[in-house]
C-alpha cells in the first residue's frame, strides 16, 4: 500500500500543546483514499527538524508529504503557497537557537512552490464548513525551514509531492477572544486534505481565498 507522511511538531515557545503534534498522532495508521497515513513528530529545532525529515523520507518512501505546523493567531486552516530560503527567528527554538537573516540552504533557490493542490484543499474544507484560506507566507521560523527543506529534498524524488499546512491554536491554548479550532475539526480537516491531495493532480484555478 502506498503511504502518505504527515508530520507535526513538538510544543514550542513554552507551551505544553501543539495541535500539529496531535494531528500527526491521530492520523497515524489511518487509511485514506487507499493510502496508509504515517504520522511522525519533528523537533522544533532549526537544522535537526530537517535532518529528521530527510531520515523519514528515506525510511518511509512516501508518495505524498504534508508537514503541519501551528500558527497561533490565525483563524483558518491555511495551506502554504511558498517556502522561502530564510531563517529569521523572532523567538529561540527548543534548543535555544535564534538564527537571524540566515539561508536555509546555502546558494539554494530563493523559494520553492508547494506541489499540493492548495486551492482545491481550501475549497473542500470550506465546503465542509471548516474555515480555510491559502496563505502566502509560512513565516521565517522552523515551520518555513521544514517546508523549504522538504521541497528541496523532493527535487531528487520524482513524482513525490509535498507541502505545508498551518493550523490555528487549540481552544485550550487560546486566550479570550483569540481564534482557535477544536482538535477533532483539525484532525478531520487534515484527513480531507490528504484525500484531496492524492486524488487531485491539477489544482483549481480560482481567484481569491488567500490570506496572510
Amino acid at each position: 500500500m502506498k503511504t502518505v507522511l504527515i508530520t507535526g511538531f513538538e510544543p514550542f515557545g513554552g507551551e505544553s500543546l501543539n495541535p500539529s503534534q496531535e494531528i500527526a498522532r491521530q492520523l497515524n495508521g489511518r487509511v485514506i483514499a487507499r493510502r496508509r497515513v504515517l504520522g511522525r513528530i519533528l523537533p522544533c529545532v532549526f537544522g535537526a527538524a530537517n535532518v529528521e525529515l530527510r531520515r523519514l523520507l528515506r525510511e518511509l518512501d512516501p508518495e505524498l508529504v504534508i508537514c503541519v505546523g501551528q500558527a497561533g493567531g490565525r483563524a483558518e486552516i491555511t495551506p502554504e503557497r511558498v517556502a522561502i530560503n530564510l531563517a529569521d527567528a523572532r523567538i529561540p527554538d527548543n534548543a535555544g537557537q535564534q538564527p537571524v537573516d540566515a539561508p536555509i540552504v546555502a546558494r539554494g533557490p530563493a523559494a520553492y512552490w508547494s506541489t499540493l493542490p492548495i486551492k482545491a484543499i481550501v475549497a473542500a474544507l470550506t465546503a465542509h464548513q471548516v474555515p480555510a484560506a491559502v496563505s502566502q507566507t509560512a513565516g521565517t521560523f522552523v515551520c518555513n525551514q521544514v517546508f523549504y527543506g522538504l521541497m528541496h529534498a523532493l527535487q531528487g524524488r520524482r513524482g513525490v509531492r509535498g507541502g505545508f499546512i498551518h493550523v490555528p491554536w487549540l481552544p485550550e491554548q487560546a486566550k479570550k477572544g483569540q481564534p482557535s479550532l477544536p482538535q477533532e475539526t483539525m484532525v478531520e480537516a487534515l484527513a480531507l486534505a490528504v484525500a484531496v491531495a492524492v486524488t487531485t493532480r491539477r489544482d483549481l484555478r480560482i481567484a481569491g481565498g488567500a490570506s496572510h
